[in-house]
Formats: structure tokens, sequence, C-alpha cells
């Protein structure tokens, strides 16, 4: 080139992007390089390029030369889609952390609430909170069941009337319009545990007639584990409609192993071509309510009524055995030791102990008979949340592996350093990718993946999520498959996760180098009846 024309290229660059300025503009906002892509179809990893304008992911592939706002070099790290949790309550935590920092630092870019048949209602009312909040990650909601039967006839144990069944279907029908993902139920729990399978049947039609899905917190998760699994698949069938077996788990040593036999009754049941499918928690314990060892015919019409019946002479020992049978065969895991209490709010101190530690500061020998007494002391005083270890891994691995498990957390939000609560809030896609992926090589990389993100967004359908595709929404997580680990045990539970190094929700970074930064991008996600 003579010295002339070198004196003339900056001029004739300029005289270029004046004639062409999108030669002047970055290709895209955000751009991607040098990751391993797992896609979340389950297929195997690929090194891509991904590109991204507004909330849209425009380009994957290898984009060499292309320009961007802002560069996240993905080198050494896996890119894959934004996981979406089927089970949370979010609720619970959300409008204390809008930011949700416990889910996002999992990868966790979409919430779903409303489950275990108890919901907000009206769901329009809480999607308009929710968009006032300005939360950071994705947000969806299920009608609950329970909610719906409390508002309608309350908490007593009776077949609801014609005339309440056709109001129960419009309020269904109205929350499906309102955008909610489908019904749930806990037919574990007051009122949902009083309603006969016809009553939900007639339900779930209604929801199924807007394209909507059947998620179950089931009657029974201990001895009669299969007869729930059945009445769950009766269900789908008999109402047409997708049915969700939620957390599924096996609770009690001498269940312990019956997962072969649900996970069978659900094969068969799929191969009759009945639509029915999982999701589960990465754990050997649950947390609930400590009413959860009291049977459902003690709760019967409310807190008051339950308090009347444990401090009646006439109630008080028949209940005291049933807490005590439920303490040794069910989710009491054959000792009071395995009860945690998780959170107390008329009795902080609480949080963190377990009933044999609490019935031996109480001068008493930590017997289960023993137990059952400081059981109904807590619930007369106001009640708590606990955790009960009662779940062996041998069933959480056969349950993971089947191919319609996905992943939930079955969780609030963390409210850092409040109670001690169940790990999982904190730690549960984080555990699959590290404990269960890397460390056990219980199912691969691309299967975790998949399990939490496109078979959760396929099942609720969620569209345009859920898997990293040009023309999908850009819910983005990057993490290190090496160190990715959760961190929160039942000890400490208070510990974010780590290794997640970036997470992008709708387009936007709200997750970088591992630290929340303060964006609050998310999105109201409405269900396929929408109106």
């Amino acid at each position: 080139m003579s010295a002339r024309t070198r004196s003339l290229a900056p001029a004739l660059l300029l005289l270029s992007l004046l004639a062409n300025p999108a030669l002047a503009q970055p290709q895209f906002d955000i751009l991607i390089t040098g990751g391993r892509v797992v896609d979340g179809s389950g297929n195997p990893w690929i090194y891509a390029d991904v590109g991204i304008n507004d909330d849209r992911i425009t380009a994957i592939g290898n984009l060499d030369g292309a320009s961007a706002t802002l560069e996240i070099d993905a080198t050494g790290l896996v890119v894959a889609p934004g996981f979406i949790d089927p089970h949370t309550h979010a609720i619970d935590g959300i409008f204390d952390v809008p930011t949700a920092d416990s889910a996002l630092l999992q990868g966790v870019t979409t919430l779903t609430e409303g489950n275990d048949g108890s919901s907000p209602f009206p769901i329009d009312e809480h999607y308009e909170r929710i968009r006032q909040t300005q939360i950071s990650t994705n947000w969806a909601v299920f009608v609950g069941q329970g909610t719906i039967r409390e508002q309608v006839i309350g908490a007593e144990d009776r077949d609801a009337t014609p005339a309440e069944i056709e109001r129960m279907k419009q309020m269904v029908a109205d929350a499906m319009e309102q955008g909610a993902l489908g019904i749930s139920t806990g037919l574990f729990y007051v009122p949902g545990s009083f309603t006969p399978t016809e009553e939900i049947v007639e339900l779930s039609k209604v929801a199924a007639s807007y394209n909507g899905i059947y998620i179950s917190h089931m009657r029974e998760e201990a001895d009669f584990l299969l007869d729930s699994v059945q009445e769950t698949i009766n269900i789908g069938e008999q109402a047409g409609i997708p049915v969700q077996i939620t957390h599924h788990k096996v609770i009690g040593k001498q269940n312990w192993g019956d997962s072969v036999d649900s996970l069978r009754l659900v094969d068969e049941a799929r191969a009759r071509g009945i639509d029915v499918s999982i999701d589960q928690y990465p754990y050997t314990a649950s947390q609930t309510g400590i009413t959860a060892l009291v049977p459902q015919w003690v709760q019967e019409g409310g807190r008051d009524a339950m308090v009347r019946r444990i401090e009646s002479a006439e109630t008080r020992q028949t209940i005291k055995d049933a807490i005590v049978e439920k303490i040794l065969f069910d989710r009491g895991g054959g000792d009071p030791k395995n009860v945690s209490i998780s959170l107390n709010t008329w009795d902080p101190e609480m949080a963190g102990k377990n009933l044999a530690q609490i019935t031996e500061e109480r001068g008493m020998s930590p017997t289960p008979e023993n137990a059952a007494d400081v059981v109904m002391d807590i619930i007369s005083k106001g009640g708590a949340t606990a955790v009960f270890h009662a779940i062996d891994d041998s069933d959480v691995v056969r349950i993971m592996q089947h191919p319609t498990t996905a992943i939930g957390s079955d969780g609030p939000l963390g409210v850092f350093g409040v109670g001690a609560p169940h790990p999982r809030q904190y730690g549960t896609f984080a555990r699959v990718l590290g404990h269960y992926v890397r460390e056990r090589g219980v199912i691969s990389l691309e299967e975790a993946v998949r399990k939490m993100s496109s078979l959760s967004a396929q099942r609720l359908g969620i569209r345009d999520r859920g898997l990293l595709r040009e023309g999908f929404f850009a819910d983005i997580a990057i993490f290190d498959a090496d160190e990715v680990s959760d961190m929160a045990t039942f000890e400490e539970p208070h510990q974010y996760a780590v290794g997640m190094r970036h997470v992008l929700v709708n387009g936007e970074v709200v997750v970088e180098d591992g630290q929340h930064t303060g964006a609050r991008p998310g999105k109201v996600l409405h269900g396929p009846g929408y109106r």
C-alpha cells in the first residue's frame, strides 16, 4: 500500500461506515464465547458461542470475529439454559429477597409457586404484586386445590355439594384464564386430605380444558405410597390431564426400596398412554410443618379445633399414640433425633435442635412417647416447621435416574440467617451437578441439565425457555463443572452454592463472576390458558 493510500484509509473507512451504519454497530448485545454448550436437550455438549440481542438468543455457533457490547469469556466453563424449578415455596421469601440470591447462585432462572395445593388466589392479583415488586427471576404459579376448597368449604371433612363443586370448577377456570400453569394438590394436608378422588378429577378436567397439568403432593409417601401413586395415575387417566408426582420419595425405613414398584407403576401407565412424570429433590430429608406428625382428623376445623383436641383428656392419648407411630414408622425415621426444628416464630432458639435434644432439655428421656408430648406442646403454643430425616439414598438415586424425573427444590427462598432451614433452598441444583454428576456419576452432565431445564419447560408449558436455541429467551447459566457445589448443610444451611460464574435472565446479567449484580429483570410467565 502506498503512503498516499495509507493516508486515505481512515477517511475511506469513515465513508464506508457512513454509507452502511450497521457496520459500525456491534452485532450482539452480549456474546458468550469459548464455552461447552450443553443445550438442555440431553444431546452431547459442543463448543459454540452464543449471541444475544435484547432478551433473546439470536445466534449459536462459531461466531469468531463477531462484536458485542459485552463479551463473556466462557472458556473452560459450561453454558447451559437457565434452570427451571418446577416446585418451590418461594412466596416465602420473594418479597423479602426479590433478588432471589439463593436460587440464582444455583443457576435457577424460573421459579414456580402454588404447589402442594396451596396457592395465591386470585392469580391475577398475585401476578400484579410480583410485577410491582420487580424480582430477579421469572415467576409462574399453579392454582391450589386446597386453597380453593378452603375458600368454599373450609377445613371440614366432608364431600362437596354439587353447587360447591360447580363454584370450585369456576374458580379453577378463572385461575387458568389468569395464567396458572395448572392445578396442584396437597392431599397429605388439610383440607386437601378430605377431598375424594372424584372431586379432584372434576376440578382437573377444568385445568385440562386449558391445557394445564395436574401436579400432586400425594396422600401418602410412606406405608401407602403405592396406593397414592396409583391414585395420581387414575386422576390423570380419568381427567385426561398430564400428571406429575411431585417431590417423589419413599419415607420410612420399612418402605425403603419401594421406589422400584412406584417407578414400575409410572412405566406401566406411560405404556398405556397415560402422561405421568416425576420431580424430586436430591436429599434424604424432607421439610414441612411439624403437624406432619399429627393425623389429619386432628386438624379438621383449623388450628383452634386441633389445639382443643390435643388438650382434651378424651383425645390426647389417642393423638399421642398416633404421633409415636409417626415417629417410629413415618417421617420420624424411627427416632426423635431425626426430627429437627427449622423455624419456630414463637421460640427462635428452638431452630436447629432436634426432638431428642428438646425433650432432654425439658428433663425427660428422649423416648418417642416423651417426644410426642413435646410435639403436642409445640403445636399448642404456635407450631413450627421441621426437617425429617427418613429417606434412603438408594431411592433418591433410583428416582433421579428415571427418564421422566425433573429436579425441583420444594423450598422457599433463602432469607439469609433466618432459622435453620432445609439446605435444599440453597443447594438443590448445585448438589445434583456436584455430588450426583461429578462425584458419583449417577447421571451425566447433559442429562442433569435436561432434568433442570427443558424437561420442566416442556412439562409446564413454558414456551421459548429451557433450551439454548436461536429465538429462545436468553435465560442462561454459566458454571464451572469442576467446581459447582452445594455448600449448605443441615448443620449450617445458610451457605450459597459455589461455581455458578454468570447467570442471565431475559438477556440481562444477574450474576457476574459469582456475585449478584442487583439486576431484577424477571417476568411473570403465564400458563397455556391465559386470556
